[in-house]
């Protein structure tokens, strides 16, 4: 015969069993409610310049910082009315590619097949190929320093070139900077909006590229409605004003799965001397090497033109690659890529994109900004 004591403790327990049920009812039905709240009002698009002296010392911000959600896991299990869903957390990664010929010819005939991508040496499955010409969103980030004064006209006129090129459903917006990173002109598809924009030549104080570049990176990554996006640097000189140095300019770049970058190295003339020459020229090699881009460096303004149309060639002859990457995407880490193609006929083919990603991370630090039209300095 059980005693007293045992016999209270089975019926605290058989009671604790009838009230779980319950429980369970009453979470279930106060669900919906909570999830009915109105949701919080859209914040405005940034239009306020954030000033240098609360810049982060080690600026960065990723295009979903705002959002504010924490890194998922690998796998996550869940459950729907037909049974319960195993959900990956895996990079898709996107590369726009250039290919060329042993003659330096584009080569534009090859398919799905012909290409091969690694992924930190492993091969990875193309889910996705194009070759077309689709639209692009474009960054016209040009040198507004003292130096490039008489230069802007002819760079102007380059630039609007350029554009007049491409697709005509493209959309670019133009920065003009110095010691800080001016937007006068935001997105459009319209030449005189962007001819205006240009027009706003106010050469003064030092070169901040490597801020104006991230800025214009992240307005891509925030602003821009085409998943394709290009940014166009004209300058004439070295950084000498920026908050972060090249290697971290390219790292942030490359967190925002930034855009391909071309840059035009105006470093003809004697206002330089050879040893700036030379690291102005490293710089924006490496910018253009790391994204997939060209780096140009004329020794006469007349060639600007002509190297406007050959990057308004290159852009438009590109292969769109997409694959997602076997390597979840809460492992940190650079992924490096290696892109190659054969093709009969062809004998050997030279690739370019980006030479790889950091996964998407979340990030609640700033990135340079660019100043909203008519800021003050």
């Amino acid at each position: 015969m059980p005693s007293s004591s045992v016999r209270l403790q089975f019926a605290c327990f058989a009671a604790l069993m009838l009230l779980v049920p319950a429980a369970v009812r009453l979470a279930a039905q106060t669900q919906p409610a909570a999830q009915s709240q109105p949701a919080a009002p859209a914040q405005p698009a940034r239009q306020q310049p954030l000033p240098p002296s609360l810049m982060d010392a080690d600026p960065v911000r990723s295009p979903d910082a705002a959002s504010g959600a924490s890194s998922q896991p690998a796998n996550q299990v869940t459950q729907t009315s037909s049974g319960f869903l195993l959900q990956e957390n895996v990079e898709e990664v996107s590369l726009n590619v250039t290919v060329i010929d042993g003659k330096g010819q584009i080569v534009q005939d090859l398919d799905r097949s012909n290409f091969r991508v690694l992924e930190d040496d492993k091969p990875q499955t193309l889910i996705s190929f194009q070759h077309q010409d689709i639209p692009v969103s474009i960054g016209i980030v040009v040198d507004n320093s003292g130096s490039m004064y008489k230069k802007r006209p002819a760079v102007n006129k380059s630039a609007l070139d350029l554009i007049e090129a491409s697709n005509p459903k493209d959309e670019a917006f133009v920065v003009n900077f110095a010691d800080e990173a001016y937007i006068d002109q935001d997105f459009t598809s319209k030449i005189d909006d962007l001819r205006q924009g240009l027009s706003h030549i106010e050469a003064r104080g030092g070169t901040a590229l490597y801020d104006a570049v991230v800025a214009s990176a992240d307005k891509l990554a925030t602003d821009s409605k085409n998943p394709k996006q290009v940014i166009i640097l004209i300058t004439d000189g070295e950084d000498n004003a920026s908050t972060l140095n090249l290697e971290q300019a390219i790292r942030r770049v490359q967190q925002l799965s930034g855009p391909v970058i071309y840059s035009i190295g105006l470093l003809f003339g004697d206002e330089m001397s050879r040893s700036e020459v030379h690291h102005a020229r490293r710089a924006l090699q490496t910018l253009s090497d790391e994204t997939g881009g060209i780096a140009y460096f004329p020794g006469t303004l007349e060639e600007v033109d002509q190297i406007a149309a050959e990057v308004a060639r290159d852009i438009r002859s590109q292969y769109t690659l997409g694959y997602r990457s076997g390597t979840p995407s809460n492992i940190p880490g650079f992924r490096r890529i290696n892109v190659s193609a054969q093709a009969k006929g062809h004998g050997k083919l030279y690739v370019r994109t980006r030479t790889g990603y950091f996964p998407t991370t979340k990030s609640t630090t700033n990135s340079p900004r660019v100043k909203a039209p008519g800021a003050t300095p």
